[in-house]
C-alpha cells in the first residue's frame, strides 16, 4: 500500500471516529467513579471489585456518548477499521495482572489499573495522530505509580482523579485538534 494511500486511510478513520473522543471522555467519567469509589471507606479489595464493574460500563458508556457525539465506529471499506477494537480489547491481556493485585496487594489494585490504562493509550498516538494519548499515556502511567510511592495508602484515591484530570484535559485537547482537521470546521 503507498504510504499517501495509508495515510488517507487513517485519516478518513480519525475523522469518522473524531479521534476516539467517545472513549477519551468515557474514560474520564469511569474515573471519576475510581475516584469516588477509593474515597469510601471501604476494604481496598471491596474497592477493586466495585471498580472491576463499574470499568465494565467503559464500553457501553462509549457507545452511548458515540451516539450524541455522532461518532462513527464502523468505516466501511477501510482495512484499518479492525485495529481500533484490537487495541482497545488489547488492555483485556492485561487483566490477569490485575487479578493477581487485587488479590495480593489491594491497595495497589487502581495504581495498577492506571498504569495499565494508561499504557493502552500509547499506541493510539500513532493511530490517531495525537500526541495527546502519548503524553496522557506517560502522565497516568507514570504518574500513578509516582503517587502510589509518595501519598500514603489512605489517600491512595489521589491516583483515580488525578487519572481523571488528565482524561479532561485529554478530551479537551482532542476535540480541539479534531475541529482543526475536520473538514467540516475549516
Amino acid at each position: 500500500m503507498e504510504k499517501t494511500q495509508f495515510k488517507k486511510l487513517k485519516r478518513e478513520y480519525q475523522l469518522a471516529n473524531k479521534n476516539g473522543i467517545d472513549f477519551i471522555i468515557s474514560a474520564g467519567i469511569i474515573w471519576f467513579g475510581f475516584f469516588i469509589i477509593w474515597a469510601l471507606d471501604f476494604k481496598a479489595f471491596q474497592k477493586g471489585i466495585c471498580s472491576f464493574i463499574w470499568g465494565a460500563a467503559l464500553t457501553p458508556l462509549a457507545i452511548g456518548i458515540s451516539k450524541i457525539l455522532k461518532t462513527r465506529w464502523n468505516v466501511k471499506k477501510n482495512p484499518l477499521q479492525s485495529l481500533g477494537p484490537w487495541l482497545h480489547f488489547a488492555q483485556m491481556i492485561y487483566f490477569p495482572i490485575l487479578i493477581f493485585i487485587l488479590l495480593k496487594s489491594p491497595q495497589y489494585f487502581i495504581m495498577a489499573y492506571a498504569v495499565m490504562i494508561g499504557a493502552n493509550l500509547f499506541p493510539y498516538a500513532w493511530f490517531y495522530d495525537e500526541m495527546g494519548y502519548f503524553v496522557s499515556a506517560i502522565l497516568i502511567s507514570v504518574g500513578a505509580v509516582i503517587m502510589a510511592l509518595t501519598v500514603p495508602v489512605g489517600k491512595i484515591y489521589y491516583i483515580p482523579l488525578f487519572a481523571f484530570l488528565v482524561f479532561l484535559i485529554f478530551a479537551i485537547r482532542v476535540y480541539r485538534n479534531y475541529k482543526k482537521i475536520s473538514p467540516q470546521h475549516n
